[in-house]
């Protein structure tokens, strides 16, 4: 009997080490990482190549907001619409690289060029190998999103200047369906998916505007333009986090309404100056506007966002990034400005 129990141990243990020792010669950790950077390469294509609608959900804390983005490819044109379901209603129309921004409540259509490639499902803009230099890049678990098999690859931040992501890649065509944002603890900070989405033969017709008589409203062009910030130097941001631009826009703000009347006053505007850096995922922008208005420093988190604003001689000055609240702060505190 004493022998027949060694001899099952013996089994036992030798059927473990043939294996463990399978599964050590199975896993490459180079080859994981080129297949973990390759999903983010084709999560890549897939938001621009694609065609595709489908409404999904912004959670920020406790905040949620839900939009409807239909994406298709006509010839050489890439058209976008992207739906504010919740709250005022708002659209926001994508011809390339023109964007018009319709208030009804205003009765007005904002036109614009973009500036960055950052709506959903569109949030990568860095070679995976540069995100390599920051980030342990893997591949996790498979899950299904809308209904969707999904394989979850994982950034986990080499420093405590940036967050954590858990990306969900549709099986078939790399699209992504689900992002979320991870502190140092991996606690889901912010996160945004899909709940509904169709992926293929989508109908051109539904990236028109849905206010389909718009005679009357007023057209404006947002003036931006591409500066050179003279005397503002950003001494200090997160390694591998580079300027993306710079420039000047006048900064539409909300109308206002008289209470118990239908009358909305005009938009106001204001110029300001954007400071802009990335390090393909995360972003951190420094907006600095005459201090003529009467405003209190301080600082707030939503989400994945902190926000800090502060008076920097006659200027006022507000940061803003997708980084923990430590690492806005070195940056806020790295801002000269010296007049030429």
């Amino acid at each position: 009997m004493r022998q027949t129990l060694v001899l099952l141990q013996f089994v036992v243990v030798l059927y473990s080490f043939i294996g463990f020792s399978a599964q050590a010669e199975n896993s490459d950790p180079l080859a994981e990482k080129r297949e973990a950077q390759l999903w983010l390469k084709k999560i890549q294509a897939a938001a621009q190549k694609l065609n595709y609608s489908g409404t999904f959900i912004y959670q920020q804390a406790n905040q949620f907001r839900t939009s409807r983005i239909t994406h298709v490819l006509d010839g050489k044109n890439e058209i976008e619409k992207l739906e504010i379901l919740d709250g005022k209603p708002r659209e926001y129309i994508r011809n390339n690289e023109e964007i018009a921004a319709y208030m009804p409540e205003a009765k007005t259509v904002l036109v614009e060029k973009r500036v960055a490639q950052d709506v959903f499902p569109a949030i990568l803009a860095a070679n995976p190998s540069d995100l390599a230099e920051h980030y342990n890049i893997k591949k996790a678990e498979t899950g299904r999103v809308a209904g969707y098999e999904c394989q979850a690859i994982l950034l986990d931040p080499k420093d405590n200047l940036r967050f954590g992501y858990k990306l969900w890649a549709e099986k078939s065509t790399g699209l992504l369906l689900r992002a979320q944002t991870l502190n140092e603890k991996k606690e889901v900070v912010e996160q945004i998916a899909f709940t509904q989405l169709e992926i293929g033969d989508i109908d051109r017709s539904r990236v028109k505007s849905s206010f389909g008589n718009t005679a009357g409203w007023h057209v404006e062009n947002a003036v931006m333009s591409q500066v050179s910030m003279t005397g503002w130097t950003v001494k200090w941001v997160p390694p591998g986090f580079k300027k993306t631009r710079e420039m000047k826009r006048l900064v539409t703000d909300a109308p206002a309404t008289n209470s118990g009347s239908a009358n909305v006053h005009p938009l106001s505007q204001r110029e300001v100056s954007q400071i802009v850096f990335s390090d393909g995922l995360a972003a951190i922008s420094v907006f600095i506007e005459p201090g003529t208005q009467s405003r209190t420093e301080g600082s707030m988190q939503q989400g994945a966002m902190n926000i800090m604003g502060k008076r920097q001689g006659d200027f006022w000055l507000t940061i803003v990034g997708e980084v923990p609240a430590a690492a806005l702060k070195q940056v806020a505190n790295s801002i000269e400005y010296k007049p030429k």
